[in-house]
């Protein structure tokens, strides 16, 4: 203990701070810290490197927008998980309160807890789920994300009725990017948000995909509110 404490007083004295220790937690359950690499004893789902959070303001914000046309989501032709081709807005969007959230199935960062935060929601909500809420993560990764990859990055959330997972053409994903607010030069740098909206009412917010769960699944219910 003393040679550490010596140490850090070197460090300091040298202007230099000793070097933050890396943490691998489960993006699941965010109790699991470890200092190394490897697999959470809860769920067996990988551990990911701990990162600083995303400099993204938590509190939600107006979409400037009326509706789903002047958001102007356009009616791309899309896959979701089973290989199905649905229309973006009239299939998925059209009538339904959705949560929409931006993912790739290679990412170690953000995604994986945007995807825990959606599965928290989802337990939350419970039957609402597919009912009076949808869920849909769209892969900013088309060239990669095949259904198949999105079907199984989803199954290690327990996905479950009522939330879509979508990719397809790269010209046509990169449109619906776009349109959403969500376009970005690397798939790295892709946004955090989550866009939650009514299409019958009209409603539109923006809020922080990280955000605390019971302020998402307000936001939720809020919007599903006729």
């Amino acid at each position: 203990m003393k040679l550490l404490i010596l140490f850090a007083v070197a460090m300091f004295a040298l202007g230099q701070k000793p070097a933050t220790p890396v943490v691998y937690t489960c993006p699941m359950h965010s109790e699991v810290r470890l200092n190394k690499p490897g697999k959470c004893p809860k769920c067996k789902m990988d551990l990911v490197k701990e990162t600083a959070p995303a400099v993204v303001s938590e509190s939600s914000e107006k979409v400037v927008a009326t509706s789903g046309k002047s958001l102007n989501i356009p009616d791309v032709e899309v896959l979701d998980q089973d290989g199905n081709v649905r229309h973006f807005y009239s299939d998925l969007v059209k009538g339904k309160t959705v949560a929409v959230n931006f993912i790739f199935t290679n990412c170690t960062t953000i995604c994986p807890p945007l995807g825990a935060t959606f599965a928290r929601v989802q337990r939350e909500l419970g039957d609402k789920v597919g009912k009076d809420v949808y869920f849909i993560s769209v892969s900013v990764d088309p060239l990669t994300d095949t259904p198949e990859r999105l079907k199984a990055w989803g199954a290690k959330f327990k996905a479950g009725p009522g939330w879509t997972f979508v990719t397809g053409n790269k010209e046509e994903i990169d449109r619906l990017l776009r349109a959403l607010g969500a376009a970005a030069a690397r798939r790295e740098d892709h946004t955090p948000s989550v866009i939650i909206g009514n299409d019958v009412r009209d409603v539109w917010t923006r809020t922080y995909g990280l955000a605390n769960v019971s302020q998402m699944v307000t936001l939720l219910k809020e919007a599903a509110q006729p």
